[in-house]
């Protein structure tokens, strides 16, 4: 009797752990395929980065994520589409912009490196005190990489991806070119995308012929471009363009070579 019962206790834990090799080893190879897809994934998801970040380094930016997200907007609200984009050279724009967008959006854009310690040291403090209106401490070269390859968003994987981007084109790019791309793909209206549009659209002229004060509306409008009109603007914007213009007299030059 007690031999049986051994018998039947030794066959029921072989089988239990025969059972739990199996288990282990289908584990084990489920494990790998999984690794190897994200490594995969994460390897093409690397070189396509790499290639389109230097492909861009050359070739103007046709069209924008947010261009694309905007227009599908229009369509199920039930406005008219609208997507005015004119790709210029930087020196087919004026270089009051270039200066105003700087006073206005990122005073360190020529020191920095993609992100300004700073600013989001400044902008973590006064979130902690409770203030009501928090100063954004986003680059110029963070709302580029945002532009371009990116969709609008606050979740913790955009920002992340933003991150990325921000590294890669700092690495590659020139500060000229990144505010070329940024002054040709930005957001500047509603349906209205870079400094030529936003100038032949509010000003009726084009980029190259801006004026100090067209500049600074055109800048103020940038943290709000589909609530907020350069011309004619309204008291809040007024306010910013004289601020901007203020600045940009301190400022003097921006030089990039």
């Amino acid at each position: 009797m007690e031999s049986s019962f051994f018998v039947m206790g030794n066959s029921l834990f072989s089988n239990f752990a025969t059972s739990k090799m199996l288990f282990m080893i289908m584990k084990s190879t489920l494990g790998k395929k999984i690794f190897r897809i994200l490594w995969k994934t994460a390897a093409w998801f690397v070189g396509l980065s790499f290639f389109f970040v230097v492909f861009f380094r050359f070739i103007p930016v046709p069209v924008t994520p947010l261009m694309f997200i905007r227009c599908v907007e229009q369509v199920f609200d039930g406005k008219p589409l609208r997507l005015k984009h004119d790709w210029v050279s930087i020196d087919e724009i004026s270089k009051n912009l270039p200066l105003a967008v700087v006073c206005s959006e990122d005073q360190n854009f020529m020191s920095h490196s993609g992100f300004d310690i700073k600013a989001i040291k400044r902008s973590v403090e006064a979130s902690k005190r409770g203030a009501k209106r928090v100063r954004g401490a986003s680059t110029i070269s963070q709302q580029t990489a945002k532009n371009v390859f990116l969709w609008p968003g606050r979740s913790w994987v955009r920002k992340g991806f933003e991150v990325w981007f921000t590294v890669l084109i700092e690495a590659v790019w020139s500060k000229e070119r990144i505010m070329e791309v940024y002054l040709n793909s930005i957001e500047m209206g509603n349906g209205i995308y870079g400094a030529e549009s936003a100038s032949r659209y509010y000003f009726k002229t084009s980029a190259k012929n801006l004026s100090r004060t067209q500049a600074a509306a055109i800048a103020a409008v940038l943290p709000n471009p589909r609530e907020y009109s350069a011309n004619p603007p309204g008291p809040y914007v007024r306010g910013r363009i004289s601020w901007i213009v203020g600045q940009m007299s301190e400022r003097g030059t921006l030089k990039f070579k």
